[in-house]
C-alpha cells in the first residue's frame, strides 16, 4: 500500500470509494441522499480540497482523505478495507504536511466520531443540520 496524490482524472474512482463508504457507514443515507450528493462530491467537494489516496499494489484506490485550510472535510475508506491502518495512515500523512485542527463528523456515524477521538480530536459543538441543510446532526471537532 502507497499514499498517492490525486489528479481530476482520479475522480471517478474516489466517487466509488465514497459510494462504498457511504452504503457501509451512513445507514441514515438513503438512495435520494447519493444521488443527491453524488454530483456535488464530484463538481464542488473534490475539486476545492486537496485529495490524497491509498491505493494497493495493484495500483487501486483503497481510500482518500481531502483537507482544505486547517480542516479535513472528507475520508472514506473502502468498505473491505476498513480497520486496517488505513484511516489512521492518510490522517496522520496529512498531519504531518498540512496545519489541520478540525473536522466535522457525521453524529450518526458512531464509528467516525469514535475514530476522530481516538486520534486526538475532542467535540467543541453541534449543528441540528448539516451543510446543505439536510437533518443530519453534525459534530464539529478540534485536534
Amino acid at each position: 500500500m502507497y499514499i498517492d496524490d490525486v489528479l481530476p482524472s482520479d475522480y471517478a474512482e474516489l466517487l466509488s470509494v465514497w459510494e462504498n463508504s457511504v452504503r457501509a457507514t451512513h445507514d441514515f443515507i438513503n438512495e435520494e441522499d447519493i444521488a443527491f450528493f453524488k454530483p456535488i462530491i464530484v463538481e464542488q467537494a473534490f475539486p476545492n480540497v486537496i485529495l490524497h489516496c491509498m491505493k494497493n499494489t495493484a495500483g487501486v484506490t483503497v481510500g482518500f482523505i481531502g483537507v482544505h485550510s486547517e480542516k479535513i472535510e472528507m475520508l472514506f475508506i473502502l468498505n473491505e478495507y476498513r480497520r486496517q491502518g488505513i484511516g489512521k495512515a492518510l490522517l496522520i500523512h496529512v498531519l504531518n504536511l498540512h496545519t489541520i485542527n478540525k473536522v466535522d463528523v457525521n453524529e450518526q456515524n458512531p464509528q467516525a466520531v469514535g475514530f476522530y477521538q481516538a486520534m486526538g480530536f475532542k467535540v467543541v459543538s453541534r449543528s441540528p443540520l448539516d451543510d446543505m441543510g439536510k437533518p443530519f446532526p453534525i459534530l464539529h471537532m478540534s485536534f
